[in-house]
């Protein structure tokens, strides 16, 4: 159930046969997926038809911390958004879609991935989810202490304004203001979204509360709910539709080398 790869992403599975949405979720700056991999084990299991997907970023030098390397998703160089170069951003970007595409490969559409983080890995989520391709509009975005970065390049896709939204923020939130949040809200609208939330949380500073947590729950359970239509009897299924059941169930390898219809039908009788 528990999975670590060797470039250190933290990955919880969910029971088998069960797995209809995913969340990915990006730590911040100087972190790992470690940072929040017991609060994803606590999540999957309230919601067992979740996968959580936690990579760890590359270590790179970060200007901010006079060159020190850490784990961080692109540069930064000072504590104010506008003095932002953001080098680097665009490479984890399409590290994060390659993740994205993997589990639309195995089957997840793009409307059952959530995309998410904290702090530098939240404006991360900002970043790539309302700049994808129209035809891949994800189910929602979690952006807990975080920020839109590099404004000036920003275009949000024709398509994609209604993506659900979810930001949370302290309002004594020492390292990312929360006049960053309001004023990336305030960007963000203005380019035309229409389901951005934006959550303050009374003296909270830059950290995930129990009530940000409940929060967050609430948000998946809203967006990646458990699927609960009624399935087609394998009897009344045509062969596509026989294969995409398996292939949903989990059951492709053990359907390797089925030629006859009634293979199929057998396998998922039995299963």
């Amino acid at each position: 159930k528990i999975e670590r790869t060797n470039d250190n992403t933290f990955i919880v599975h969910p029971d088998f046969g069960k797995h209809s949405g995913t969340i990915i979720f990006c730590h911040g700056l100087g972190d790992s997926s470690d940072g929040f991999s017991s609060i994803a084990e606590s999540l999957n299991e309230l919601m067992p038809h979740i996968k959580f997907i936690l990579p760890t970023a590359n270590s790179i030098p970060v200007t901010l911390n006079n060159g020190m390397r850490m784990p961080a998703w692109y540069d930064i160089v000072g504590l104010d958004i506008t003095a932002e170069s953001c080098d680097g951003i665009d490479s984890s970007a399409q590290r994060i879609i390659q993740l994205i595409e993997k589990e639309v490969e195995n089957g997840i559409p793009y409307s059952r991935i959530v995309l998410g983080g904290f702090s530098q890995g939240a404006a991360l989520s900002l970043y790539i989810g309302y700049q994808l391709p129209s035809d891949k509009k994800l189910g929602g975005l979690i952006v807990l202490s975080g920020y839109l970065p590099s404004a000036s390049t920003f275009k949000l896709t024709t398509g994609l304004e209604s993506i659900p939204v979810l930001h949370c923020h302290g309002t004594s939130d020492p390292v990312v203001k929360f006049d960053w949040a309001k004023k990336s809200e305030e960007f963000i609208k203005s380019k035309g979204a229409t389901n951005y939330e934006l959550k303050s949380y009374n003296r909270v500073v830059h950290t995930i509360t129990p009530e940000i947590i409940t929060d967050v729950t609430t948000f998946l359970s809203t967006y990646l709910p458990t699927i609960t239509n009624k399935l087609k009897s394998p009897l009344e299924m045509s062969i596509k539709e026989l294969k995409e059941s398996i292939k949903n169930a989990g059951l492709s390898n053990k359907a390797f080398g089925f030629t006859e219809k009634k293979e199929f039908i057998d396998l998922l009788i039995d299963y």
